[in-house]
């Protein structure tokens, strides 16, 4: 299948990073170093061959980490935290090495090497990614596959695995009982649960989904995992449960069952402590770097009219507490007065992330600031003070969180962000339910990891050109 050579090739692609890494890194080095590794019990080694050494343990523990894993690469977040993971693995197998055995390896070694390959080896992975999303798009390089089991939860998972464009599965029919096609609106019904073997003989394609069926007892579950055993079919269980990352499944194998583990979503002690040292640390640079912009702005501000720099408004922050955000002022200076007039006249009144059509309040300076998300800045001073995070749900109004049921309360568990999942998904145009998903998905999955690749694609979002999320 596709994604067994595309994770092979992989290998060779993290090969010739390596190999990059270390020449960048021997060119820096080399000239700055002495003639060898001084080693008190040992031979003297060159620091060329300490290089390739660590080359070649990093490329192991790539593999041992399973990073290149056919389940996991090309999709989510999983693929850039087993690097991570296996690059800091090597980092720490390095300086223990050279502590319990005496060698006097150079600072400036470990300093420049594992950060230049690192970098390389999330830059080249994800590379491939943008290469591999962009012939998904062309129809190839997909996953054929068929959901099987209850009507319900056939179109639930079925709906949810389509709406994911980047899943690489294409679901091209179900197999379920006692339902039309009306029932699963835009997928075609192969067949039933009693002749599936018929339908595996008759359609070609790569993937089996199981979710629940009572029609699926562990007989006809065995006697299907051989069916699709002899044609080289994927068997793919769905449980029902969506929104949750892989890192909180573990499966234990318990008399004979795969038990299925479902970790408790907590951001407590030292994961709360390191989003907060990263929040601290990634605000006050970013505000030292953009003071330039920050003093552009506000001139350009005061001279388009009248009213203040910054425009304040209250929002809900953590735990349903209430916090003044900052923005650059992008409108005049009566506009929250004029706001409730132009939604009764669009329609919107009472509405959640309501947004007017055409807003004669902004102003000329105030429509530049919004296309390039620069009114937004003002809010990493609300992160560096603690209101909000670099990375989180975003804040909303009081009149939209009292729309909350209690499902959607849980976005008030963790800091509102800057920037989130919905931001980087469609920014403004997405649906109220849309977003309230993704940002109890954020919620119930935070990964440092997660937030360095929003973070990531913030960047991209930002430099096309488009109006700012609310």
């Amino acid at each position: 299948m596709w994604n067994r050579r595309y994770a092979s090739r992989l290998f060779y692609s993290d090969l010739i990073v390596m190999v990059v890494a270390l020449l960048i890194s021997g060119a820096i080095l080399l000239p700055r170093l002495p003639a060898g590794v001084l080693w008190p019990s040992g031979p003297r080694v060159s620091y060329l061959s300490a290089l390739i050494v660590i080359g070649v343990v990093w490329l192991i523990a790539l593999d041992a980490t399973d990073s290149r894993d056919r389940h996991i690469v090309g999709q989510g977040a999983d693929e850039y935290r087993r690097i991570v993971n296996a690059s800091v693995a090597v980092f720490a197998l390095t300086v223990a090495i050279a502590f319990f055995l005496g060698i006097e390896l150079s600072r400036l070694l470990v300093a420049v090497v594992f950060p230049v390959g690192l970098m390389l080896l999330l830059l080249s992975r994800w590379l491939c990614r943008q290469w591999l999303r962009g012939r998904q798009k062309t129809g190839q390089y997909l996953h054929r596959a068929v959901v099987i089991g209850e009507p319900s939860k056939v179109a639930h998972v079925a709906r949810e695995i389509r709406r994911a464009k980047s899943s690489g599965y294409e679901i091209v029919g179900v197999i379920t009982e006692g339902t039309s096609a009306a029932d699963i609106s835009g997928f075609e019904v192969l067949g039933s649960i009693a002749n599936v073997e018929g339908v595996l003989d008759d359609l070609r394609f790569d993937a089996l989904i199981i979710v629940g069926s009572d029609d699926l007892d562990p007989l006809t579950l065995r006697r299907l995992g051989y069916a699709v055993s002899d044609r080289d079919i994927q068997l793919i269980m769905a449980p029902v449960m969506t929104d949750i990352a892989g890192p909180r499944l573990h499966t234990t194998p318990v008399a004979g069952l795969p038990l299925v583990h479902v970790d408790y979503p907590r951001m407590e002690g030292s994961e709360r402590f390191l989003k907060r040292s990263f929040d601290i640390v990634g605000s006050f640079v970013l505000l030292v770097l953009l003071s330039p912009v920050f003093l552009a702005t506000a001139i350009a501000v005061r001279v388009d009219g009248p009213g203040g720099v910054f425009y304040r408004q209250d929002r809900i922050g953590r735990g349903g507490h209430t916090f003044g955000m900052l923005k650059f002022r992008s409108m005049v200076a009566d506009a929250d007065d004029q706001l409730a007039t132009l939604l009764d006249m669009q329609g919107d009144g009472g509405t959640p992330l309501f947004k007017i059509n055409d807003d004669p309040r902004i102003t000329g300076v105030g429509r530049f600031l919004r296309r390039h998300s620069i009114d937004e800045l003002p809010q990493l001073i609300n992160v560096f003070r603690g209101d909000m995070s670099l990375v989180g749900p975003r804040p909303q109004r009081a009149t939209e969180v009292a729309l909350y049921d209690d499902f959607e309360h849980r976005r008030l568990l963790v800091k509102p962000g800057m920037s989130g999942l919905w931001q980087v998904s469609g920014r403004s145009t997405l649906s109220w339910e849309e977003t309230i998903r993704l940002d109890l998905y954020y919620v119930e999955n935070w990964s440092l990891t997660q937030d360095f690749v929003i973070l990531f694609r913030t960047i991209r979002a930002v430099v096309a050109p488009g109006v700012s999320a609310h």
